[in-house]
């Protein structure tokens, strides 16, 4: 079985490359995120620790996390961050690795595992390649605007938060540019598989 890796920033087209790897190799795509939103839940191994530091008033009337609420605090206050992400990173590695050994066990041809903070993960050893997503940030910016309607601050502040391109290209095995359209980014893919 092989595992990649997928990394990059914030509006770099993650999504797209994970739609592409399911849908044209038949890969089964774990993404870090989520899987952090099910650990949050109420319930789950997350929930209680996150609404211990952080106080009821993160949760919605129906109990769960507001996780708009709970980032924007986290977002402006880099040690509440840290503290966040103590909270949970342990238990998103635990649960990455429980389902990699379960695709594993059924013989799953391929996983890829999506994180923009893959590097330094307990997984991260089980990869067999780490592919970095790269844009150019003015795509990304645009991006962002479209799909999320994020302002030209808050990305900035988001983009600020995250590793540099430096960072992610020294550590990665390969390197996608997916600033361009589709069908350049499917041959750069391919290339890579072949």
């Amino acid at each position: 079985m092989k595992i990649i890796g997928i990394t990059g920033g914030v509006g770099s087209g993650k999504s797209e490359i994970l739609k592409i790897l399911k849908e044209d190799y038949g890969a089964q795509i774990l993404i870090a995120d989520q899987i952090a939103h099910e650990l949050m839940k109420p319930g789950a191994i997350s929930y209680d620790e996150i609404v211990d530091f952080f106080g009821r008033d993160i949760l919605k009337e129906d109990q769960t996390i507001d996780r708009e609420r709970l980032g924007e605090i986290v977002f402006h206050d880099k040690d509440k961050l840290l503290k966040l992400n103590k909270m949970t990173h342990h238990n998103v590695d635990q649960e990455l690795i429980r389902r990699i050994h379960k695709a594993e066990q059924e013989n799953k041809a391929m996983v890829v595992c999506e994180a923009a903070l893959l590097v330094g993960a307990e997984y991260e050893k089980l990869f067999d390649q780490l592919w970095y997503i790269y844009t150019k940030e003015e795509v990304r910016r645009e991006r962002l605007k479209a799909s999320r309607g994020y302002s030209d601050e808050k990305i900035s502040q988001m983009i600020k938060n995250q590793k540099s391109e430096n960072e992610f290209r020294r550590l990665a095995d390969h390197m996608i540019d997916n600033s361009g359209d589709i069908e350049e980014t499917k041959c750069q893919i391919k290339s890579i598989l072949k």
